[in-house]
């Protein structure tokens, strides 16, 4: 039996449905683009079914925080339990805003989790290797899922803004045709919540490099002005424009209708909660 969350959703958008079943202590959002294929395990998570406290309460994923790091493990433990992976498995990313894509193979297994990681600067994970959960972090910024049917590799990428206007999601697609011979057109890919347009206000210096990376057709679709010399930017329709562009089928590109900010009561957003806070993660494993 599933319970459902009262998210706040965008209209016209293709949203993820939310999975709790009753056996299961730990809820998560789930796409049904990826769900239909039965090739993977995925996730993103929400503030729900967690022991962490206060600030932190109560699905915290971020070791990096104040946190109790038992109660983080924990955490991982129930999600593992809810996604049916193994919680000796899970590989996370290590975030500085860059497009560096790490190929994760067997040995990787565990780092970040179960056993510290020997590499930073990474903000996107792809692997071909069955059983292993692919994490990346968030609190407003954009989670990417790519899955290749046809070669059975996976991707889990994590793109800010900064990421964004670098084109991160093109990145992630270049570092999976390169390894495993991924066709942009045979990949699924789903943008995951994040700070939605209504809520994402930018400077002029960060619509500057929008400008600079994307064609002028697209600016009217990306931002607006407002009267304070701020804009609202569309990091949503920023990364649709991106893989659209790297030659996914827009058929097979599922975006989401969940905005981090406007929900603070199930999901953490850096934008409402500042910066003593829990983390979210996407989860990604190919079966």
């Amino acid at each position: 039996m599933e319970r459902r969350i009262p998210f706040r959703y965008k209209a016209g958008r293709n949203v993820p449905q939310v999975r709790w079943q009753e056996d299961q202590e730990m809820p998560y959002l789930a796409f049904p683009l990826l769900e239909e294929t039965g090739l993977v395990a995925h996730a993103f998570s929400t503030r729900l079914g967690g022991v962490s406290t206060g600030r932190y309460a109560t699905a915290n994923f971020s070791f990096a925080c104040n946190d109790e790091p038992e109660h983080v493990a924990e955490n991982y433990r129930r999600m593992a339990a809810a996604l049916g992976v193994d919680p000796g498995r899970f590989v996370r990313s290590f975030q500085t805003h860059t497009t560096n894509v790490r190929k994760v193979t067997e040995k990787d297994a565990g780092k970040g989790v179960a056993q510290e990681r020997d590499y930073r600067d990474v903000d996107g994970l792809i692997t071909d290797v069955r059983g292993i959960t692919l994490v990346t972090s968030y609190a407003d910024c954009v989670p990417l899922y790519f899955l290749d049917p046809v070669h059975k590799a996976i991707g889990l990428s994590h793109s800010g803004w900064r990421g964004t206007a670098a084109r991160m999601g093109r990145a992630t697609l270049q570092a999976m045709a390169r390894e495993y011979a991924t066709d942009p057109a045979d990949a699924l890919c789903c943008i995951g919540p994040s700070i939605c347009q209504d809520c994402y206000e930018v400077g002029p210096e960060v619509i500057e490099e929008f400008r600079h990376a994307f064609d002028e057709k697209y600016w009217p679709e990306l931002y607006y002005a407002k009267e304070n010399g701020k804009y609202q930017l569309d990091l949503w329709k920023a990364n649709e424009i991106i893989l659209l562009e790297a030659g996914v089928k827009r058929e097979h590109l599922q975006i989401t209708g969940i905005c981090t900010r406007c929900n603070p009561d199930y999901l953490f957003s850096h934008r409402y909660h500042g910066k003593e806070r829990g983390n979210l993660s996407a989860f990604l494993c190919l079966k």
